[in-house]
């Protein structure tokens, strides 16, 4: 009778919950070749409930969208909102509108789920370049997913440093082939995405995909990357845990979570997935640094062509002969003279136009235009002014 009754505290004391996850985001959620549920947070929840007498979570497939709906510019899922899930794993913890509905489980990966946006290309370069603030363009967002419509206002241009124009119009797409198959006929000029979401979409054969693989193919042919590591609309990494707000799960799972992470355990499910460069180190990581990947760095630390999928920031325009050896300062200085950079011109025409140069300097101080510096470079036009905007602008056009 007493083995009965403890038996039964025992089991009244076990913290069962239910989690949803879908079956498109590799390595994060997937069906296995055997069609069982699979993936690195159904992998983190199996250790959990092997660590943890005290907490035993189901996990079973269901849509993104029953989690998190892209209706009326964000809103909660139905099947968190009814109760029938207790939380959705592997969402990012954004910043915006889903802090209005939701709260998040402490993180399972670390800041690792940067946006971009993608566009096409022709002929090796891509129609909308990193430098674009997007004014007048037709921009798509993946429905349901991360970064959220939102967040485009929030992240800057990684080429320009800046934020983009509130000047273009955004679409929805209904989840990530959608949104692709809008960039692929016209309808958007770009898609802003996760800026490694191409890159799991390619049907490599080591995940059954459940997309169409047609879509995402000739990556770095036919589509690119002209922005990638926009970090700014991130409050913290991938989640194990969304669940309505004012929800206690959060709170039910974090102590388990905590412990789970410090395991080796941790470390084999990071391993098997290969997420080393994403997980939080444990004592159990060996000594590395963090990942070279062009999905996880800013484009501005990018170089080389669109090959990769990845555009590096369009080069500054220079004349022939150009250099720059600013240091860092800003301010552009004459080039050395030679043969190939100095045009041929007889020397008396030379000597107007640099006097010309400097009478026009003059006028403009005097007149307090605004003027960072005076740069001369061999080019056409002949000489150039760099203005307090950046602008190099022409003074004397030889020809």
């Amino acid at each position: 009778m007493l083995r009965s009754l403890l038996l039964t505290v025992a089991a009244a004391s076990v913290t069962k919950l239910k989690f949803g996850q879908d079956v498109n985001y590799p390595p994060y959620a997937y069906l296995d070749a055997s069609g069982e549920l699979a993936g690195f947070g159904v992998d983190v929840v199996k250790g959990m409930n092997a660590l943890c007498s005290t907490l035993e979570i189901e996990v079973v497939q269901t849509s993104w969208s029953d989690c998190w709906s892209s209706d009326e510019g964000g809103s909660l899922g139905a099947l968190l909102e009814n109760g029938t899930l207790d939380a959705c794993m592997t969402f990012t913890h954004t910043q915006g509108i889903r802090n209005h509905y939701v709260d998040f489980s402490h993180a399972i990966l670390n800041f690792n789920k940067a946006a971009g946006l993608l566009t096409l290309l022709e002929e090796g370069r891509p129609r909308v370049d990193g430098n674009s603030h997007l004014a007048g363009l037709n921009i798509v967002d993946v429905g349901g997913w991360a970064p959220t419509e939102d967040c485009l206002g929030m992240v800057r241009n990684k080429c320009t440093g800046e934020k983009y124009s509130e000047n273009y119009t955004l679409l929805v797409g209904d989840g990530n082939d959608d949104a692709m198959r809008m960039l692929r006929d016209g309808r958007a000029d770009a898609m802003f995405i996760y800026s490694d979401q191409a890159k799991l979409y390619q049907c490599t054969g080591a995940v059954p995909p459940n997309w169409n693989c047609s879509l995402w193919e000739n990556f770095g042919t036919d589509y690119a990357y002209v922005q990638t590591g926009q970090l700014e609309y991130v409050v913290n990494g991938t989640s194990l845990a969304m669940a309505k707000k004012g929800s206690k799960v959060p709170a039910q799972v974090n102590s388990c979570l905590g412990r789970f992470m410090e395991t080796q355990a941790y470390y084999d499910v990071c391993e098997k997935h290969h997420l080393l460069d994403s997980c939080y180190r444990n004592s159990f990581f060996p000594a590395g640094e963090g990942s070279s990947h062009h999905a996880y760095k800013a484009t501005n630390l990018l170089e080389g062509d669109c090959s990769s999928g990845y555009c590096p920031c369009p080069a500054p325009e220079r004349w022939p002969g150009w250099v720059d050896d600013s240091g860092g300062s800003g301010v552009e200085k004459m080039p050395q003279a030679s043969p190939e950079a100095l045009p041929l011109v007889p020397s008396f025409l030379f000597g107007v136009a640099l006097i010309a140069n400097l009478l026009r300097g003059r006028q403009c101080r005097s007149k307090g235009a605004a003027v960072k510096s005076t740069a001369f470079a061999w080019q056409y036009p002949f000489f150039a002014e760099t203005t307090a905007n950046g602008i190099r602008e022409p003074l004397i056009w030889l020809f």
